[in-house]
């Protein structure tokens, strides 16, 4: 009897959370019924992502007020945003690798809980310093996210993996915005504290949803120990193509994005467009239709080999770029173009990467996961400085050129390697150029029937020769009988 699988251990009969709380029996696993991944889990998955990413950008839109509340200066209460990020790269790196390793229900509640219990202290506190060290918590618990992808990878068909990838990543993205517009608002008639309030409230429903309806799966990699999670997600940061690929052209993408949401508040407050505050933060609802088209992004990476997505993706972001440098400055209908365009193919770029990715080693998702949006924070940070200093030293023009170079590079680490090359083929490009998925599976089908219905000649000499042997054997042990 075969060794049974690291990716699924058998037996699995664990029907409790934390080891008292029942789960609910349909969400208990169940080998012989596999959990159907259907829309309103996907949606479910992806809200989640929106309202816990959301607690990294509570603050930003109420700087001033809590600079006031706590009576320091603007050049301190700065750092907040930052302190934040900090602890979400900690996070990142040190929490969301347990997903290869521990049952990801589980570990969503207790992640959801902590944030949650975290958020009531940031409501009362009255410390600047106790709400810093508070901020850095709940940024390194509020890695939700990066659980729930590579959960909803493993959980939907391979048919339709990048369309349930894509709504998770547009739940990142609706969480930025939605976490300004609502904090801002706050912020303008209320007190900051309220929305801390609202935050606990959501973070409280979100853990009474995610027991109700996130199914319990089996923990993966039970013969590894933490240490070795973290060292052979280092490993794989140097030691596999695909992974490093796909996070320097994620790291350039993601700068030339950042950059231009950084200094698009400058544009349009500046020559010759003069907007006030409120016209400029309704250019975040413009990036929500973008972020909407998930769906029909996802179905589309579906149908390609991941490698041409990406490669759609470099090409649309180069062209929108170009029409943001030509345009921008002379009217406003290219800034809409272009935060459309660059929304949607954003996320195009990043799903179909993520795809390539997550296929290298299906039993490491969370470890590669967390490698690749470690880079994707790196490119963030990256384009944000860059492009606040470019554009107040040299303008917008120079700005939108740099972001071009950025995109410009992200496709030039994709053309480095092709396709349908190797695992552990570094540059060049082999296997063809077939761009439809369905068409290259079935081509791997069949060599993989052909290997297995021609059996050499030598095999089929010895065979014989084995039988007539057999035969001989038989024959003796009558005569003697």
């Amino acid at each position: 009897m075969p060794p049974p699988s690291n990716n699924i251990p058998a037996p699995y009969t664990n029907h409790k959370d934390f080891g008292f709380l029942p789960i609910p029996k349909r969400l208990r696993y169940d080998p012989d019924k596999p959990f159907h991944f259907g829309l309103f889990l996907n949606i479910l998955f992806g809200l989640t992502s929106t309202f816990s990413v959301a607690n990294l950008y509570w603050c930003q839109p109420i700087l001033i007020e809590l600079a006031s509340s706590f009576d320091v200066s603007y050049d301190e209460i700065s750092k907040l945003p930052t302190l934040i990020q900090a602890g979400y790269a900690i996070g990142l790196i040190f929490i969301s690798p347990l997903g290869d390793l521990v049952r990801r229900r589980q570990l969503l509640l207790i992640l959801v809980i902590v944030a949650a219990c975290l958020t009531i202290g940031l409501s009362i506190t009255n410390n600047l310093h106790a709400f810093q060290v508070l901020s850095f918590l709940v940024g390194a618990a509020s890695v939700t996210p990066q659980v729930l992808l590579p959960l909803a990878a493993d959980l939907a068909p391979p048919e339709r993996r990048a369309t349930a990838m894509s709504i998770v990543f547009s739940g990142l993205m609706f969480g930025i915005l939605i976490a300004r517009v609502l904090s801002g608002i706050i912020g303008e008639f209320a007190s900051w504290r309220i929305t801390y309030y609202m935050a606990i409230g959501i973070q409280g429903l979100l853990v009474a949803v995610l027991f109700l309806q996130v199914p319990d799966y089996p923990p993966k990699n039970r013969d590894l120990t933490y240490a070795n999670i973290m060292w052979t997600m280092a490993k794989f940061s140097v030691t596999e193509p695909v992974l490093i690929q796909g996070c320097l052209s994620n790291m350039g993408s993601a700068a030339a994005f950042s950059s231009f949401w950084v200094t698009l508040t400058f544009l349009l407050g500046g020559e010759p467009y003069h907007y006030s505050t409120l016209v400029i933060g309704l250019f975040g609802l413009i990036g929500m239709v973008g972020v909407a088209m998930a769906p029909i992004v996802g179905r589309f990476i579906d149908f390609l080999v991941p490698w041409h997505a990406s490669l759609v993706a470099c090409l649309a972001l180069l062209i929108f770029q170009v029409v943001q440098i030509v345009g921008n400055g002379l009217n406003v209908a290219p800034v809409i173009l272009a935060t459309v365009g660059l929304d949607v193919f954003r996320q195009m770029l990043e799903t179909s990467l993520a795809i390539s990715i997550f296929s290298i080693a299906p039993h490491a998702r969370a470890r590669l996961n967390a490698v690749y949006i470690l880079s994707l924070f790196i490119g963030q940070v990256m384009g944000s400085s860059a492009g606040t200093k470019v554009f107040l030293t040299y303008g917008w023009r120079a700005t939108a050129a740099m972001t071009l170079g950025f995109t410009a590079w992200a496709l030039l680490i994709l053309m480095l390697r092709g396709p349908h090359c190797s695992r552990y083929t570094w540059f060049g490009f082999e296997g063809g150029w077939e761009s439809k998925r369905a068409v290259k599976e079935k081509e791997k089908q069949g060599l993989d029937v052909d290997l297995e219905s021609q059996i050499p000649e030598k095999e089929k000499d010895v065979e014989d020769t084995n039988a007539s042997l057999q035969v001989t054997a038989n024959e003796s042990e009558t005569i003697h009988t």
